[in-house]
């Protein structure tokens, strides 16, 4: 595939669109086609990188680090809604800290002054954090400079996506459908957007497999409170009980976020499965498709180097 041939990226979430982007900047004549735009997971995301419960970790590992190298250069332009943070990710059981933690710029574990009540351990470290409505803007933004095309509508089949040299299936749960994938499965997140009481740093409590997450994530005047994380459920309404709860979890860290005001609720399905899929394979119709999906809670942690992938196997740029 050569520069200036149509390809259809179906899809608006997060790896949708750094997909385009990065193919539309190649030279590719892009054309996105999603029913929402941009989509409703990627937007409810906190987002702090970090490549959390995914697999094939060989692939993760190297999908997460060439992200967290775009996202440190995105974070020169605070237009983007990307920029570093320090904060500290804990843990109740001591447990020891995530590989990819201790490689991050000012890794120290905490004095136990630092740690909560309740809390038997945790590491400071600076990452990236990124205000996914700004972020996503962002992203539109470099698409359509690049010569990309957005269009907001449903498919019923990959096929309908029209004559091109590939198709690339950014769907998420969608792929369900589009692409047959029945160990496809939603977990519900839904976080809670509060006023900023005046926090800079982040937290983070390593919860594992519970349903119910602890974390706040400030974003100039607002922080995104979460979470949830309930396997098997994908339905989109906000839960007032869940939402009390997440106030309460990040109260309990930081008194001060209990005098905040509620702005809004924000909810999505990640979309999970044992591993992430980034694979090419003959269409109908003679077209390349590549998939790109099932990124659970890791979108945004490995889009571009996902994106990459894509461009590779596309065998564009």
């Amino acid at each position: 595939m050569t520069a200036g041939e149509r390809v259809v990226v179906v899809g608006a979430g997060v790896a949708g669109l750094t997909t385009a982007v990065v193919l539309a900047e190649a030279g590719v004549s892009v054309h996105v086609i999603a029913e929402q735009v941009p989509g409703v997971t990627s937007l409810a995301a906190g987002a702090m990188w970090g490549p959390y419960l995914v697999e094939p970790k060989d692939k993760v590992d190297q999908w997460g680090g060439r992200s967290l190298e775009i996202f440190r250069k995105l974070a020169e332009d605070p237009t983007t809604g990307v920029r570093l943070a320090s904060g500290i990710e804990a843990s109740r059981t001591a447990e020891v800290p995530p590989d990819w933690a201790a490689t991050l710029p000012g890794f120290r574990p905490c004095e136990p002054p630092e740690l909560p009540a309740g809390f038997t351990a945790g590491y400071r470290f600076t990452v990236p954090l990124i205000d996914m409505p700004v972020y996503l803007d962002h992203l539109l933004r470099r698409l359509r400079a690049a010569g990309g095309k957005v269009e907001q509508q449903r498919l019923a089949s990959l096929v309908d996506a029209g004559p091109a040299s590939a198709v690339v299936n950014c769907t998420g749960l969608g792929a369900r459908d589009l692409a047959g994938d029945s160990a496809l499965r939603p977990i519900r997140g839904q976080h809670v957007v509060v006023t900023n009481p005046g926090l800079t740093d982040f937290f983070s409590e390593d919860t594992g497999s519970s349903p119910d997450l602890l974390c706040f994530y400030p974003h100039g005047d607002t922080v995104v409170l979460g979470g949830t994380a309930v396997d098997s459920e994908g339905e989109l309404d906000s839960d007032d009980r869940a939402a009390a709860g997440i106030l309460a979890r990040c109260a309990e860290v930081e008194p001060r976020l209990a005098q905040s005001r509620v702005l809004e609720h924000r909810i999505g399905a990640r979309p999970t499965r044992a591993t992430v899929r980034v694979e090419a394979e003959q269409g109908e119709r003679g077209t390349v498709v590549v998939h790109n999906y099932g990124h659970g809670g890791a979108g945004v942690t490995l889009s571009w180097g996902c994106a990459e992938e894509v461009a590779r196997l596309a065998s564009i740029g």
